[in-house]
């Protein structure tokens, strides 16, 4: 990205909510079709299999009582029986729908299929709105609902993105990967941007509410000094990790056991964040469709994964919410 989006760091950009809101967890999935992670983007070799598991997924959900937000792309928009599943628990009010960018699959069909333009943020403005705001029609119109979340794929702000958004009145972004540095893949750089909610414009118009992920171990708070050699020398992050003294994690089920993202929560929750945003992608429902459920096992350990990390935050205080409350209980 030749201007990667700079998130605000100044003290009246931090986002401050109301007294009584304590601490929260939002659970968001990037529900999109599937396609080979290794293999070239392409915008029409996608599947749409795994959507039937979606309904077992929100039946999954409304046991423990989360509602989770559908963070949806177009082909998925385009089918009947997502809108059918999802549009049913939205109806009901257990969950949530937002949206979701994927440049090579969503018209119009302008620029070059390749990894640069796979990051919205890249491509020119009013092609990158234009895809936008198809996509936010097309949700509105099979859902009956304004989507009020947005999420680039592949975290591809860029530096166009605030002013797209703030226009078409979406009140939250949640498309920054903190710590994550995505330079080497022509994407943005997120190493220093903040871990709490702020501000991604000046007007205090668009609620920027990163993915969280954190240090944990002995060096931890030297991990934004320390991320870059690691990022250069991953043998150097493996030892580091296995010696206990410094490792990153994201609150995430792809990846990362129970056990590292129990000690996320605890960072997280010692370090005050006010929201907790646990992503995944609705591929992983499915296995085979993503490298982190290859089984049938695999996904019974996944199911697990959330049992286990929502009865923790449970026990921590760390109650569930939704994007409807975040824009209630935020201070302008």
């Amino acid at each position: 990205m030749d201007r990667p989006i700079s998130a605000p760091t100044g003290h009246d950009a931090i986002a401050r909510f109301r007294p009584e809101w304590g601490q929260r967890s939002l659970l968001t999935v990037d529900t999109e079709e599937e396609f080979d992670w290794d293999g070239p983007f392409t915008p029409n070799e996608h599947g749409l299999d795994h959507i039937v598991r979606l309904r077992k997924f929100q039946q999954f959900c409304e046991g423990i009582g989360v509602s989770p937000v559908y963070l949806i792309d177009w082909p998925v928009a385009s089918s009947p029986l997502a809108v059918e599943i999802l549009g049913d628990a939205v109806k009901s009010g257990n969950a949530e729908i937002g949206i979701q960018l994927h440049p090579w699959v969503n018209p119009p069909h302008d620029e070059t299929v390749n990894p640069y333009n796979s990051y919205a943020g890249n491509l020119p403005p009013a092609l990158e709105r234009e895809k936008f705001l198809r996509l936010r029609d097309k949700i509105a119109e099979k859902f009956g609902t304004a989507p009020m979340i947005y999420r680039a794929g592949r975290y591809g702000l860029g530096p166009n993105s605030a002013k797209m958004l703030r226009d078409a009145g979406i009140a939250i972004d949640s498309s920054v990967r903190s710590k994550f540095d995505y330079r080497p893949g022509h994407g943005p750089d997120y190493s220093n941007s903040p871990l709490v909610p702020y501000w991604l414009d000046a007007q205090q118009s668009v609620l920027e509410l990163p993915l969280t992920s954190v240090f944990w171990g002995v060096l931890r708070k030297q991990g934004d000094l320390l991320q870059p050699l690691m990022n250069r020398y991953p043998l150097l992050a493996g030892v580091l990790s296995k010696l206990a003294l410094l490792e990153r994690i994201p609150l995430t089920p792809e990846g990362i056991s129970s056990e590292e993202a129990l000690h996320g929560i605890d960072i997280a929750i010692d370090d005050g964040l006010p929201v907790l945003v646990l992503p995944f992608h609705s591929p992983s429902l499915e296995p085979g469709n993503t490298p982190y459920v290859r089984t049938e096992d695999d996904l019974d350990r996944f199911y697990d994964w959330w049992r286990t990390i929502y009865a923790y935050l449970e026990k921590r205080g760390v109650a569930p919410t939704s994007v409807k409350e975040i824009i209630k209980s935020v201070e302008i």
